[in-house]
C-alpha cells in the first residue's frame, strides 16, 4: 500500500493520497486545502484516482474538493448527513475563512459499505461524535484506519461545533475504533499517526 501524508490548508490537516501498488489505483481522502500541492503529489504517485473521501465536510477536510474532483475526474463520495455541511462550505465562515464551494457527493456513503480499489478495500464505517456524518475508512488487510477527526494521537476531536456531540464520540470510538485489532494504525486528520492499542491504553480522554 502506498500513503502519502500532505499537510494542508491553515490548520495543517492530514490530506491522504492512498494507492494500491500493483494496480497504481488510489483514492484522496480530506483535500483540505492546497489544491496544488495535492495535485503535484499525485502526478508524482502516477496513480490513478478512483474516489475522492471526505472522512466529514468540516471546511479543512473539504475546502480543496472542487479542485481536486477537477482534476482527477474521481466522484466524491461521503456521508449524506455531512451534505449541510458541504453547502456551508465547512462552516468556513465561521472562522472567517474563505473556500471554494464543493461539488454535490456523486455517492453517498452508508456504514458497512466498501470501496475496492485495486487490492484495497476500504470499509465505510459510520463514527459521528465529531460531526453528525463523520466516517473512518478501515483498511482490515493494511492494518490502517483514517478517521478524520474523531481520535488522534492522545486526543480526541472536538465537540463544540455545530453538530458534535461528546457522548455520541467517545461511543464512536470506543464502540468502533476500539473493536479493531490494537496493532491497526490510525491516520488521523491532524498530527502524527498512533495505533489503536497505544490509544486504549494511554489516551486521557478515552481510556479505561
Amino acid at each position: 500500500m502506498i500513503i502519502k501524508t500532505i499537510p494542508v490548508g491553515i490548520t495543517q490537516t492530514n490530506c491522504y493520497i492512498v494507492g494500491c501498488k500493483e494496480t497504481k489505483e488510489g483514492v484522496v481522502i480530506d483535500p483540505g486545502g492546497h489544491p496544488q500541492r495535492i495535485i503535484s503529489a499525485l502526478e508524482e504517485s502516477g496513480l490513478t484516482i478512483r474516489y475522492v473521501l471526505n472522512t466529514h465536510c468540516h471546511f479543512d477536510h473539504m475546502g480543496a474538493n472542487a479542485e481536486i474532483v477537477a482534476a482527477t475526474d474521481a466522484p466524491l463520495a461521503l456521508h449524506p448527513q455531512e451534505i449541510p455541511l458541504l453547502e456551508a462550505r465547512g462552516g468556513a465562515s465561521l472562522f472567517g475563512v474563505h473556500v471554494q464551494a464543493s461539488p454535490p457527493p456523486d455517492i453517498e456513503l452508508e456504514d458497512g459499505q466498501t470501496l475496492t480499489v485495486g487490492s484495497l478495500r476500504f470499509q465505510v464505517l459510520y463514527t459521528p461524535g465529531h460531526s453528525p456524518g463523520s466516517l473512518t475508512f478501515y483498511l482490515e488487510e493494511e492494518g490502517a484506519a483514517f478517521d478524520g477527526d474523531l481520535l488522534f494521537a492522545m486526543g480526541v476531536g472536538r465537540t463544540d461545533l455545530p453538530g458534535g456531540d461528546w457522548d455520541t464520540l467517545l461511543h464512536s470510538i470506543r464502540a468502533v475504533l476500539f473493536a479493531l485489532p490494537d496493532e491497526t494504525t490510525v491516520y488521523p486528520g491532524h498530527g502524527p499517526s498512533t495505533t489503536i492499542g497505544r490509544e486504549k491504553r494511554a489516551n486521557p480522554w478515552v481510556s479505561r
